[in-house]
């Protein structure tokens, strides 16, 4: 081989050689950064944290009603507007303010001639006497309060025989308790669980001999309003109405690094 043959094999050996050597330090470098990113563990912990609040809203639903028959529904309207007036007088009264309630108009709900009993005997309805035809109405007439008064609203509801007594067939449907300031008390409470969270991941770090680092990312769950000392969630969240004493919790599950 000539000279000018040599050189070029020179050359290229050295170009091999130089390319092997930059490859081999890309790899060299790639494999640090890997073992750094397994150098740091990542920890997710449950935080939470409960609140007994009380409801600062309430909502009454009631009704009154009167049967009346079907030729004289002109009638049962003229009683249930005697009715109407005697509930407003009585919440009136009561110290229930006008804007607090909600009248709604009458139901009108046809009651039909049973001729199920005749049939029962082995007779025919036309042979019984029985025809298939509206006998009367039962007229309904809804009442709502809502108020910021609880105590009261909710006395007035548990004691209505002043109303029985005048004749009224009143009954209270359901009361509905609510607590306005959630959305603000929410943000609080889950920093507060968020917290906690920290808290629980520190002692945990502490005994594996590492350090905690940096909150990585934080999931809220939802909400739970429930009566105090019950057991009850949802996934979608639970908000109950049903007493005036309520237990809210929140929880956030937290992902902290560790640094080794």
């Amino acid at each position: 081989m000539n000279l000018r043959g040599w050189m070029v094999v020179v050359a290229l050996f050295a170009l091999i050689t130089g390319a092997s050597l930059d490859v081999a330090t890309l790899i060299v470098a790639n494999t640090i950064d890997y073992v750094k990113t397994l150098d740091t563990s990542l920890l997710t912990v449950t935080g939470s944290t409960q609140q007994i609040i009380t409801s600062d809203e309430v909502k009454w639903t009631g009704n009154f009603s009167r049967e009346t028959p079907a030729n004289d529904l002109k009638g049962g309207y003229s009683q249930m507007k005697i009715d109407l007036d005697l509930v407003s007088k009585y919440l009136s009264d009561q110290g229930v303010s006008e804007n607090e309630i909600t009248i709604s108009p009458v139901l009108m709900n046809p009651i039909y001639n049973n001729c199920a009993a005749a049939l029962k005997f082995g007779a025919a309805p036309d042979q019984a006497g029985c025809k298939n035809e509206i006998v009367s109405y039962r007229l309904v007439q809804n009442v709502e309060v809502n108020s910021s008064d609880v105590n009261k609203i909710t006395k007035v509801a548990q004691d209505l025989s002043a109303l029985i007594d005048q004749g009224v067939v009143f009954s209270t449907q359901s009361l509905e308790y609510y607590y306005t300031k959630l959305p603000d008390l929410r943000v609080k409470l889950l920093a507060a669980a968020t917290k906690d969270a920290q808290l629980r991941a520190e002692q945990i770090a502490a005994g594996t001999g590492e350090k905690l680092g940096h909150l990585m990312s934080e999931n809220t769950g939802v909400i739970q309003v429930t009566p105090v000392n019950s057991t009850q969630i949802s996934d979608a969240g639970t908000y109950d109405t049903s007493t005036i004493e309520k237990q809210i919790t929140a929880v956030v599950r937290a992902q902290f690094n560790l640094n080794r």
